[in-house]
Parts: C-alpha cells; structure tokens; sequence
C-alpha cells in the first residue's frame, strides 16, 4: 500500500487498518512483582519488552513482545503519522472489558533534522508498539491482558495458544525468583568528544551575546564499558534502586535498551485534563540538611536559573493556552528534591480543548526551553551545527497512550543507552550569555551522577 495514494495520513491510516481486528481481553491477577514480569519475557521476549512507572508509584506498565508496531523514519509529520495510524488501529478494536484499555508505548528521537552518525542503530526517528501481553498495576489492582492485532479472519486456536502463554508468564512472575542483581562491573569510562563540548559551549555563548537566541541547551555523552554483558532487567532494577522518586521507563530495540529514571513529566492527559511539569534550573543536593537547604534557597533566589525557568513556564503556558481551557500556573516555582539534584519545578494544567490530543501536545512542547533553547527554531539550528553528537532518544519525548487517549509522556533525561558491554549516558545544560565552559562541564556532571551510581561508575567523591 502506497501513502502517495491517498489525499491525508488519515485517509491512508484509516485505509490500510480497515482490514485488520484488534482483539484484547483482559484478566485480573494477584498483584506482583513488575520486575518480575519483565524478566519472565527475557527468554521469549527479549528485544520487544517495555517498562513504565509513574513518578507516584500509581500506575506501571510492563509489555512483553509486539502485537502491533508503528514506527516512523520520516523528518516531518511523524507525530501526526503515529496519532493517525493509532487512532485508525483504535477503531479495530473488540474488547468487552473496557476496564483496562489496551495501550501503545514507546517514543519519538530528539530531532529527526540531524545528520550524524550515532549508537542509535535500531531506533527510527518514531518507534512506538502494542505490547502481545500488558501488565498494568493501577494502585492495588493488577490486570494482564492480551493484544491480537491481525487480519486473520480465523483466530480461536492464536488466542487459546496465546492464554496459555499468559498464563506461564504470569505464574513465573508469581512463583519464580528474580536473580540477584548485582552492579555491573565497569571496566572504563570515556568522556566523548570532551574538547569539542567544552570549545562549543565557548561559541554558542558567542552567539547568545551577539542576541542570535537567548538560550540554547548543549549537550554531551559519556561511555561506560563493562565486564560482563548487562541484562535490560539488571539495568531497571539498579536505576529502581537508585532513583525512586522518578518516573522510570524502558524500551528495548532489538539488541538495545533505552532506559531511565527521569524526574520531568512533559504531559499528562487524563479524562480530558492535562498536566505539564516546567522543570529548569538545577543545583546539587547538600550533604547535611543545613547545606540543602542553602543550595536550594540560593537556586530559588539565582537569577540565571529563575530566568532558564520561567523560558520553560512562559512556552509550556503558551502550547496550553493553544489546546486546553483553565489554565492554571502558579506563580513562583518550588523546589523538586531527588536524590541526587534539586530543580526549579513549577505545574502547568488546563482542561483539553475537543478536537486537541495528547500527541498534539507532545508535538507541540517537544523540545521545551529545557531541554532545546529560546527561540525553539534558532536554538535547535544551532544544536545542530555546535553539538558534537545525535542525541538519539536522549531529551525526547518517551510515554503511552490507551485507546481513549489518556497516557503520559516523560522527556528522556537521566537516561542511558544499554548496548550489551558498554552503555551511553547523556548530560546537558541551558547556555546563556554568561555561561562558561567549566560551570557546564561541571553541571553535566551533577546530570550524569543518577545513571553513573545505578550503573556502577561511581564519581570519585563516592564509595
């Protein structure tokens, strides 16, 4: 089927879906262990399993193999190809138990638009699937359910074959004991492309005085090389461990791994309300009480902070105010502590406009002034001519959506790619006009800690 065919991606989405039917049933279990879920898929699985948990603990999603994949190498459109064809996929569905709704998860890449060669091997610009078997575990209740996606007009004997899978995942999730996770082994760590950052933050604060834009975010990676292969569930588990008041994600691409511990929701939508986090400026956690308390005060009362702040408050308020009603914005921020780093947080929320969706507003905050700059366009032209590297996934958007359009999309911070014996890490941080290239290479640092602790590359202050 050729999209060229046909006059709009609905039309073509809704077309070539037409012939298939999305079957889904559901079943309540006991609850247990996500992880647990996780690793019962490693053997049949592994290459097409995901994770999600909410910063709250209150909702956690776990999917084993693909019933379905939309994915997208195009450099424009892609948000509206994965809403389109989602939303045609949604209209095949046959499901008498509309208590737990069948979800598609995945995410989209920083910036389709840049040119360089990367670790990125097996991520497309767009990569989103319908899990064959979705844990959910909302609050107290646990659900499984299964997802048959197919243009087979015949599917008695797949589903009965596809119960008794479900069944011997869920009792190897209940009965089974995990592995003990132990950190891995890390065997060197190398700092990419370290003079080239630091020579481009020197420029790019050139071009912020000269008043060519007033923010730009600069990023860099650092590589960690390990003894022993790293398991996509031993990695969970330590980030888990390390950082649990964080939203925690993970998506597996063939031989690779996304996966992180990110304190920033980009939105949220449920039941019609929207919710976004403006999460800028940052400072280090104290070793005393005393001492967090001064850092965070001295964040609070930072100029260059509150300034990087309020580009990310005034521009999620302005995609807001183009997609929801009663917009609510308090007016100073307060202070978001985990373990590691204290951020400038302030919530953003309104209620849907008909018409509006959660792809339509993930497009539309998609790079906030956080994680892109100010002016969105100039900052992300000058990301691409002065960053020494293909973000990839790192500081994109990463989430679910259900088939009513409820979900929530994280952005990819405090984030690492798995590559079996070696992992990638990514740190950045907002250039203005006073920066310099020691305080961002040391802000990098405190960024990169959260993922260097779970992973076993301790900084040298550590034990």
């Amino acid at each position: 089927m050729n999209p060229q065919q046909y006059s709009s991606i609905e039309q073509y989405a809704d077309t070539r879906y037409s012939a298939y039917r999305f079957y889904t049933e559901t079943i309540e279990v006991s609850r247990m262990s996500a992880l647990a879920f996780f690793e019962a898929g490693e053997k049949q699985y592994k290459g097409k399993r995901m994770f999600w948990q909410n910063r709250e603990k209150t909702f956690t999603l776990v999917g084993l193999g693909h019933a379905h994949v939309l994915a997208s190498s195009v450099q424009q459109g892609r948000f509206e190809e994965i809403k389109h064809k989602w939303e045609s996929l949604c209209k095949q569905i046959v499901n008498e138990e509309p208590d737990v709704e069948p979800i598609l998860f995945g995410g989209f890449s920083f910036d389709p638009l840049n040119e360089l060669e990367s670790e990125w091997t097996h991520f497309p610009e767009a990569y989103f699937a319908v899990p064959s078997f979705q844990l959910v575990i909302k609050d107290d209740q646990a659900y499984v359910s299964i997802n048959l996606i197919t243009a087979e007009k015949e599917t008695f004997n797949q589903f009965e074959l596809m119960r008794k899978e479900r069944d011997r995942l869920i009792h190897a999730a209940q009965v089974l004991e995990l592995p003990k996770y132990q950190k891995p082994l890390v065997m060197g760590r190398t700092e990419i492309k370290k003079e080239q950052y630091l020579d481009s933050i020197d420029k790019v604060t050139a071009i912020i005085k000269a008043e060519q834009a007033e923010k730009v975010v600069i990023a860099r990676s650092l590589k960690l090389n390990f003894e022993e292969p790293l398991s996509a569930s031993s990695a969970l588990y330590q980030v888990s461990e390390e950082q649990p008041e964080s939203f925690l994600f993970g998506m597996e691409a063939e031989t690779q791994f996304f996966f992180g511990a990110t304190p920033e929701r980009l939105v949220k939508v449920k039941e019609s309300q929207a919710l976004s986090t403006c999460l800028a400026g940052s400072t280090p956690r104290g070793k005393t009480m005393e001492k967090d308390m001064e850092l965070g005060e001295a964040l609070l009362n930072d100029k260059k902070n509150r300034s990087e702040h309020q580009y990310v408050v005034d521009m999620i308020s302005e995609v807001f105010n183009g997609h929801t009603s009663r917009l609510t914005v308090p007016n100073v921020p307060k202070l978001m502590k985990i373990r590691d780093i204290q951020h400038l947080h302030t919530p953003v929320e309104g209620e849907l406009n008909s018409g509006s969706t959660l792809f339509d507003l993930v497009r539309d905050l998609h790079p906030t002034p956080a994680l892109g700059g100010e002016p969105k366009q100039e900052a992300l032209d000058i990301i691409r001519e002065y960053e020494t590297m293909n973000r990839g996934y790192y500081a994109a958007p990463v989430g679910w959506i259900d088939a009513k359009g409820d979900g929530e999309f994280a952005v990819a911070i405090r984030s690492a790619l798995l590559n079996e014996k070696e992992a990638y890490l990514y740190a950045g941080g907002g250039i203005v006009e006073d920066s310099t290239p020691e305080s961002e290479y040391d802000e990098t640092w405190v960024k990169f800690r959260p993922m260097l602790r779970a992973l076993g590359g301790l900084l040298s202050d550590e034990s």
